[in-house]
């Protein structure tokens, strides 16, 4: 039986002695990291091992560490809770559910769909719903072939790759766009009956733009029910991008000066609201960023004293030259 999670943890059933004595306090920034280490506080008896458990919270530390995406993160964490609670329920006879874990991915490139996907495949994976948890990113031509029978082979040796783990299609709806006689209808027919033949050791996710995978969802009823799991991937709004631009340059040990960080919101906006560029998103900080500490390289390479204080700092001039 597949599932559908709402977006929302369920309020759980607690004992007037737990309601009276210790108060749940909730805040808006309460993560599903947060709720996790609470519930690892409870004794029970469960089937994961101390080094599995330890695995799953540096996972969800991982994933709490990324920038916005809170919708996503409440989903996952509910994912992880349902699946441990189902094995509870395992363990103690009663009845439980077979997880579908198919998903659809909507939204911009550079919205972090891809990083989502690695970290549900390691979650999966130590959770004991995927054997290996790796992830393959396909696209249309890596499964549709150039005659008939083609496209079957190709899509079946993706798929086969990726048992144990994860079978990411970008782009997915550009599998519909030829219409019923072109070879992409092979790949989803291929895909479909391959979702039924490893239902247990394969979680496909299809990924693409808002509108395309509404369209290519409804070109396609069949599918829609196939995949339980639907999570929109929002822009980053320009605070959450400068946090991202902070989050690299802290990863490999260099930081913006105030005027820097001033210039950088201004080339955001001016690149996204002015001359209404296509939002990369964390795609277009990447690229600015590594613009930027080529231009401090630049800046730097030919002084005579150069200081540690001069390597790390990423100046407003770095900055104003890489956004041109």
């Amino acid at each position: 039986m597949s599932i559908r999670l709402s977006f929302h943890p369920q309020h759980k059933n607690e004992t007037p002695h737990l309601i009276v004595n210790n108060p749940v306090k909730t805040t808006k920034n309460s993560s599903g990291l947060f709720l996790y280490k609470n519930m690892e506080k409870i004794k029970h008896d469960n089937d994961l091992e101390p080094q599995r458990t330890q695995k799953i919270g540096e996972i969800l530390e991982e994933l709490d560490a990324l920038i916005g995406l809170n919708s996503v993160k409440r989903l996952i964490y509910e994912l992880q809770a349902y699946i441990e609670i189902q094995r509870r329920r395992e363990h103690e006879n009663l009845l439980n559910d077979t997880l579908v874990l198919h998903a659809i991915f909507k939204g911009n490139p550079g919205t972090g769909k891809t990083t989502v996907a690695r970290i549900i495949g390691n979650l999966f994976k130590e959770m004991g719903m995927l054997k290996k948890g790796h992830v393959i990113e396909v696209e249309r031509a890596d499964l549709v072939g150039e005659y008939i029978g083609h496209t079957a082979i190709k899509t079946r040796e993706q798929i086969k790759n990726a048992l144990g783990g994860v079978l990411f299609i970008d782009e997915a709806y550009s599998l519909a766009r030829g219409g019923e006689k072109d070879f992409g209808k092979e790949a989803i027919d291929t895909m479909v009956k391959a979702m039924e033949d490893y239902k247990d050791n394969l979680i496909l996710i299809l990924a693409g733009y808002k509108d395309e995978m509404t369209w290519f969802l409804e070109s396609n009823p069949g599918l829609r029910s196939r995949f339980p799991l639907h999570i929109d991937f929002p822009d980053y709004s320009i605070k959450e991008l400068l946090a991202i631009a902070e989050q690299m340059l802290q990863k490999r040990e260099y930081q913006l000066t105030e005027e820097a960080k001033r210039e950088l919101e201004n080339v955001l906006i001016h690149k996204i609201f002015i001359k209404k560029e296509h939002n990369g998103n964390a795609r277009l900080v990447r690229n600015l960023i590594e613009k930027a500490i080529r231009q401090q390289a630049v800046r730097l390479v030919n002084q005579l004293h150069v200081t540690r204080n001069d390597l790390m700092l990423i100046s407003w001039q770095d900055i104003h030259q890489a956004g041109e």
